[in-house]
């Protein structure tokens, strides 16, 4: 009897003990766990964003609290920039977001969460322009260098600009016989890039190219040193007679590749599928240029068999790893069918 009344007076104790916990918690504000799960009402959402302090690089928001059945307990507040943002959160109305960059665009909005984790539906957004921060223009981009230049298309790469906030696009421009420039390529800069591929040229036609650099506020540096390259004739006429010895996991290859048109081909390079996987142990006859796309192997003339005259011939040969055979062979970018034997 002792037992069973000790017990009974030791859960009223804890009973008693819970209760004053729970009177605590709805004291101080806090929201016990079990009301909390029972919640399923979104909190209002917040008045209209403004703006209480700005300057380059910060901005202090400020907005009309949400109300809410139980309480808001933080405001989640989004910073967008084109395709890129940030989220922060605070457990007031207002906040300060800092490490913002000059002249930029950002798009604000914010909503309320509860305990229960219920969300208001975000006010309308803020779209601000920060000030101008930056009155220095970039300096020039290094001078263009072309490669993998080719009968209509001609690659571009430069040193980037100096600039001492932040670069918007590079502009690449033709310069005709007087002078007068034509924008072919905008390059813009999320993220970084100085290279541009110009295309839809005219085959054996010389061209020259300059850059220019774009800074965020609009100002523009000087023109880069220009660039003068000639494109190469159109893609030869070509016919390939391959002969090919294989084992299980390699083969030889012995290529001869006819120039089937009427101009003769001086300097060449020729391309064919290559998985990434595989190895050359040997070639003859070439010299290897690099792999495209680590899909196509890519090789050149060695100096001696540069001139393939109309009608001529040039060999070469290759040991490799692998079971892809020479296949989709090109001649300076023209493709070449494959000849009766």
């Amino acid at each position: 009897m002792r037992d069973r009344r000790s017990r009974a007076i030791r859960s009223k104790a804890a009973a008693l003990v819970a209760c004053a916990l729970t009177a605590t918690l709805f004291a101080a504000g806090a929201t016990p766990a079990r009301a909390a799960a029972a919640d399923t009402e979104r909190p209002t959402a917040p008045g209209p964003i403004t703006v209480v302090a700005i300057d380059t690089t910060s901005v202090e928001l400020t907005w009309e609290a949400s109300t809410d059945n139980v309480g808001v307990v933080r405001y989640p507040v989004g910073a967008q920039f084109e395709d890129s943002g940030a989220q922060y959160s605070t457990d007031t109305n207002s906040i300060r977001i800092t490490n913002l960059r000059p002249s930029r665009t950002y798009t604000f909005s914010v909503w309320a969460l509860d305990a229960a984790g219920n969300s208001s539906v975000s006010n309308p957004s803020l779209r601000l322009t920060m000030p101008p921060g930056d009155d220095q223009p970039p300096g020039a981009p290094g001078q263009p260098v072309a490669y993998d230049v080719a009968a209509t298309v001609v690659r571009l790469r430069w040193a980037h600009s100096v600039e001492n906030v932040a670069l918007d696009r590079y502009e690449v421009f033709q310069v005709d016989a007087v002078g007068t420039l034509t924008r072919v390529r905008e390059v813009y800069q999320y993220p970084p890039v100085n290279s541009a591929q110009i295309s839809g040229l005219t085959p054996n036609t010389t061209y020259t190219f300059v850059v220019q650099a774009r800074d965020e506020v609009g100002h523009l540096s000087p023109l880069s040193a220009p660039v003068t390259v000639t494109t190469l004739p159109p893609p030869p006429s070509c016919a390939v007679r391959s002969v090919v010895r294989q084992w299980p996991d390699g083969f030889v290859a012995h290529l001869v590749v006819e120039n089937t048109g009427t101009t003769a081909v001086d300097g060449w390079t020729m391309t064919w599928r290559f998985w990434a996987s595989q190895q050359v142990h040997g070639i003859w006859g070439a010299k290897v240029v690099d792999r495209l796309n680590n899909s196509y192997l890519r090789v050149r003339d060695t100096g001696r068999n540069a001139v393939i005259p109309p009608g001529g011939t040039v060999s070469l040969g290759l040991v490799a790893s692998g079971t892809q055979l020479p296949e989709e062979i090109t001649l300076n970018g023209g493709l070449c069918t494959v000849a009766d034997e």
